[in-house]
């Protein structure tokens, strides 16, 4: 085993100790004793050998729960079933969340996952096919088929005894949802309003009318924003016609988020896709590489324009000094604005606001930060170098430069989401390249305006 990672660390030791010696009886008494996630998390430090002594000794219902929390690059489960039956890999899927399972097998290479639903259950394959076909940002990718619904015309009592015959199989039952005879999401009811009503009372009497729902369609953001806002432990979501098709919960939310969270923070690093420790340095380079081109020429791009303003270096050389500090103070900026537009577009918020007030309140933001670093560069160059128009032209550089920055970095994420393209693609290195760019030909404009002061 290559490292335990739990609080759990001598039992655990304990548990590869009887799983290497092969004691059967030990093992399944101490492994199973764990939680889900403490098992996956066992299981996935495993060598090969081990892994597979592991399918040995459990049943595919007993793996299928371990699965559910266990989280392995696509290579790594396609490696894996490989070197098991392909029936003991279709038990596996058949008592699995349909959810999980459908995950799992969209990882892995089509003929081998055709290949795997072929040998299951019916009613199983076709469910798991069912949430295959839906697009992979969408809330019907992430949403159950293990729910209990009711009918309206239902007791209490009936109801009850329905929730205690299917709540083994159902994702959650602190919600049950209300649908008609044509299934048609009309209400929801909670377990506690179930638990404290008459048995005679009637379903209608005691659910909530005002159910909010997703469409199947609707991005996975925006169910999390719902789930969010509301404080939902679940989430139903209906077809375009408002027939109840499936349930989203909160644990499916949450690692939306934490996915969503990840993409956005490798997107403004300029990652195409966050690398994990232990990626190979070539696969990583790959990623990286698109975007770091990009920024090359870009820079050299940059280069150029301060070669453009040579003969003006050539007559004051001590603007090269301050090249650095503008050009940061430019991107920082830059990035502080391109952080909170990003941010209140992936939560939302910007829906509500006003952007051009958001636009506004940057360049004011920027006003006052430029003017405020404006004047203190421009008393400590006048100090330093004893030459006040050269310490104004560098404050009015950095108020100049700070106030478009600003305005930049929160233009351009509304300009991308207004494209339908991500907006966390403008990335930190990218809008500080972008400003870079405008920084230079502000200095060197102002420079050149100043000259007839600055050789005096």
């Amino acid at each position: 085993m290559k490292e335990i990672y739990s609080i759990h660390e001598e039992k655990l030791e304990a548990i590869l100790h009887s799983l290497q010696n092969e004691n059967l009886k030990i093992f399944r008494e101490d492994f199973l004793d764990l939680h889900p996630y403490d098992q996956a998390s066992f299981f996935k430090e495993l060598e090969k050998e081990d892994q597979e002594r592991v399918f040995h000794f459990l049943a595919p219902e007993e793996i299928a729960e371990l699965f559910e929390h266990l989280e392995m690059e696509d290579r790594d489960y396609q490696e894996l079933f490989a070197r098991l039956l392909p029936s003991y890999v279709a038990d596996i899927f058949t008592h699995m969340s349909t959810d999980d399972a459908a995950d799992i097998l969209n990882a892995l290479e089509k003929k081998q996952a055709i290949g795997y639903i072929a040998l299951m259950p019916l009613e199983a394959a076709s469910n798991v096919k069912a949430l295959m076909d839906y697009e992979e940002e969408t809330a019907g990718s992430i949403m159950t088929l293990e729910y209990v619904s009711l009918y309206s015309h239902m007791t209490v009592s009936s109801a009850m005894s329905l929730l205690k015959a299917e709540a083994p199989n159902a994702e959650t039952i602190y919600y049950v949802y209300v649908v008609d005879e044509q299934k048609h999401l009309v209400g929801v009811v909670s377990l506690r309003s179930l638990i404290v009503s008459d048995d005679n009372t009637l379903i209608a009497e005691i659910m909530n009318d005002s159910v909010y729902s997703v469409s199947v369609s609707r991005s996975r953001e925006y169910a999390a924003r719902k789930m969010r806002d509301y404080d939902f432990l679940a989430l139903p979501v209906v077809d375009f016609k408002q027939r109840l098709i499936g349930i989203i919960t909160i644990d499916d939310i949450v690692d939306v988020l934490e996915e969503e969270a990840s993409d956005d923070y490798s997107k403004l690093a300029a990652v195409s896709n966050m690398d994990t420790v232990d990626q190979h340095p070539v696969t990583a380079a790959k990623k990286r590489l698109p975007w770091l081109i990009i920024l090359l020429f870009l820079g050299m791009f940059t280069a150029s324009l301060i070669g453009r303003f040579e003969e003006t270096l050539n007559k004051v050389s001590i603007l090269a000094v301050f090249i650095p500090l503008i050009a940061g103070m430019a991107g920082n900026t830059g990035t502080q604005a391109l952080a909170v537009a990003v941010r209140g577009i992936a939560t939302g918020e910007l829906e509500k606001e006003n952007k051009f007030k958001l636009i506004m309140r940057e360049a004011g933001t920027g006003l006052i930060t430029g003017g405020v670093c404006g004047i203190l560069v421009t008393l400590v160059v006048y100090i330093w170098k004893g030459n006040f128009y050269l310490g104004l032209l560098v404050g009015a550089s950095i108020l100049g430069t700070l106030i478009v920055a600003t305005i930049a970095g929160s233009i351009i994420p509304i300009l991308m989401n207004k494209l339908k393209i991500d907006p966390a693609v403008a990335s930190g290195p990218f809008i500080t390249t972008l400003n870079d760019i405008i920084s230079i030909l502000i200095y060197f404009g102002m420079a050149t305006m100043f000259m007839g002061f600055l050789t005096s």
